[in-house]
């Protein structure tokens, strides 16, 4: 038997299986980028039989499989919360208890059942709880001996958050926020009432939150709102959330929206419906008290831990805003957060809690490095592949064998206001787009942030674009001292970079905001000065490395604009199938996959016919 442990996430949102081999991370991808469903919830059987293949394994060698939550203990949470609120919640409870009685209440069964669908063999079957499973997920591949461990989302079983110690081997949970008060779940109500889709759509609340009008009162006004009615924050950083506002307990939506509409007298807004100043606002002060809640959790780790360092996982950890200015207070030394921080990568510390806790094995940290491998931990593909695809449609492409030559093309177009899809090596693990599954633009070009979000991601306009800088370059461009290769800060661009705002600029409306030229670097320069940062290092990823260097060889800009290589709605491409697809139908002008580059300009003539998109189904 080998010593190979499968984790698996599934049947919330963000589904995953991850496969660590004698404790290395071997591979780990979301469910998603292989059904193309984004978020998808459902049991991760392609991402499990991918991660066992790259293994070279079957479930028969197994050591065990983990599981990244505990159904009984979430179950009985379900039953004490609809006892607690009854007689509400009934509607609630009749639409869930069928499929916990038929399904989940069966983990162990139904788990079975999958796995069938993978391949003989009956590996052992571990539940850890949720919050360990995120806690796992932050300390075990962190790069650091011992650590203060930080878990903050909406709900795991009962806990909503926890603050751990990571030493060694082990984990030790030191305090527990329990179920229905929760940071996350308070931020999901406001992406709720601020009309964009929960559980995907916090990231737009956060870039919304800048383009409130700091000059005007009413920030400070509906922040005193929230802390005074719906949230008592404590020195300690837990919280008491006033259940008469919020309906999620229950109920089938967030929040009451009536007492809502009372409190900050503007209405719930409805998807796809515009932005108003007041939403701005209302996102500008849910982040303030989203940050300062942090804050003071990330004290009280630090109390009771003694520790110079911090991880981090739960979906809130994503919000790297506030991580961003956590590390400018200097509570801890410095700390790591584990980039697929959401339910994704559960499964993954589901595998680790399986390995140093319940084999007891130890863990060593090498050179101070973490071991994500930059997390390039899904598939790879190859010249083949790709020649397979231009040959399936007909595509017209050339291949470019030297790479420096390929970059050095690359970097030209770029710095002709090109964008760029570039596929290349594994794909990323965890929400964030890293340089092997990207889109790229010049920086300098105050039209890539429209052309982008407009032309390319079909996604709404205000969303900002985050910057791809070389390690060695980022204090060049940004007040950050440190490397972020996860995509998880958010600094502020260099004071000698920036523009000075026109007078009136808080009263101007939103895109007329947007489009102001903020800097040198506008593309990537959101509207209060910040950016989110991606730091390339030459050792973890030398083929973007080298891109990004002949881009700042052709213009002296060590930087690219690096968004998700999807368009709104879909997930990040997974092989070149997904790149070529998505590539015809946006007006991106170059896909370059491995070493074959394919222009827009140059299509096969099905693609010719204005229709054909009616005509003809790539697939």
């Amino acid at each position: 038997m080998s010593d190979a442990i499968l984790g698996l996430s599934a049947y919330y949102h963000d589904s995953a299986a991850a496969l660590i081999m004698g404790g290395e991370i071997v591979a780990a991808a979301q469910e998603e980028r292989f059904t193309r469903k984004k978020h998808d919830p459902s049991f991760p059987v392609n991402a499990a039989r991918y991660v066992l293949e790259e293994g070279g394994l079957g479930l028969e060698d197994l050591t065990a499989v983990s599981f990244y939550d505990k159904p009984y203990i979430k179950f009985e949470r379900l039953l004490e919360t609809y006892h607690g609120f009854a007689p509400k919640g009934l509607k609630s409870f009749l639409s869930a208890m069928p499929v916990w009685i038929k399904e989940k209440l069966f983990m162990r069964r139904m788990l079975r059942e999958e796995m069938g669908k993978i391949g003989p063999g009956r590996p052992h079957i571990l539940f850890p709880e949720h919050h360990l499973s995120h806690a796992a997920s932050a300390f075990y591949p962190s790069p650091f001996k011992e650590a203060a461990i930080l878990t903050v989302d909406g709900v795991g079983e009962w806990a909503t958050t926890t603050i751990g110690y990571g030493d060694g081997n082990s984990i030790t949970v030191l305090r527990q926020l329990d179920f229905p008060h929760s940071l996350g779940l308070l931020y999901s109500a406001f992406t709720y009432f601020c009309g964009f889709k929960v559980n995907s759509g916090e990231y737009k609340l956060m870039g919304l939150a800048p383009y409130g009008n700091v000059q005007s009162s009413r920030i400070q006004e509906w922040k005193n709102a929230i802390m005074e009615v719906l949230v008592d924050v404590r020195e300690d950083g837990s919280l008491l959330l006033n259940m008469d506002y919020f309906d999620y307990a229950t109920g089938l939506t967030m929040c009451h929206n009536e007492k809502w509409e009372e409190l900050f007298g503007i209405p719930k807004r409805e998807l796809e419906t515009e932005l108003t100043q007041p939403y701005m606002d209302l996102a500008s002060a849910i982040q303030q008290v989203t940050e300062e809640s942090v804050f003071k959790l990330a004290e009280t780790a630090q109390k009771l831990t003694g520790s110079k360092n911090l991880v981090m996982a739960g979906g809130v950890a994503l919000n790297c805003v506030a991580n961003g200015k956590l590390l400018k207070r200097g509570t801890f030394e410095d700390f790591w957060i584990q980039p697929a921080a959401g339910d994704a990568g559960g499964a993954l510390g589901a595998a680790y809690s399986a390995w140093h806790i319940w084999k007891g094995q130890n863990r060593s940290v090498v050179n101070d490095q973490d071991s994500m491998r930059g997390a390039y931990l899904g598939p790879r593909f190859y010249s083949a592949d790709i020649l397979r695809i231009a040959r399936k449609y007909d595509a017209p492409g050339r291949k470019i064998e030297n790479f420096d030559e390929l970059c050095s093309f690359v970097a030209e177009i770029l710095s002709q206001g090109k964008v760029v899809g570039w596929f290349q090596g594994r794909m990323e693990y965890g929400p964030r787009a890293l340089g092997n599954r990207s889109i790229l633009g010049d920086p300098r070009d105050p039209d890539t942030q429209k052309k982008l979000n407009l032309k390319i991601k079909y996604r709404e306009g205000f969303r900002p674009f985050a910057p791809s800088v070389l390690n060695e370059d980022i204090e060049e461009y940004f007040e950050l001292d440190r490397p972020s290769p996860y995509m998880l800060l958010v600094a502020p661009v260099k004071k000698h970079r920036r523009n000075p705002l026109p007078e009136g600029y808080e009263n101007l409306e939103m895109y007329e905001r947007l489009y102001h030229l903020r800097s040198d670097i506008p593309a990537i320069t959101h509207v209060d000065y910040s950016a989110r940062i991606q730091s390339i290092n030459k050792n973890t990823n030398e083929r973007y490395w080298k891109l990004v260097m002949a881009f700042k060889e052709k213009t002296g800009y060590g930087l690219v604009v690096n968004t998700s290589f999807n368009v709104r709605g879909e997930p990040i491409v997974c092989t070149p199938k997904d790149a070529y697809k998505c590539f015809m139908r946006t007006q991106m002008d170059y896909l370059v996959m491995c070493d074959y580059v394919f222009d827009k300009s140059e299509q096969p003539k099905w693609a010719q016919d204005e229709d054909w998109q009616n005509m003809y189904e790539l697939d």
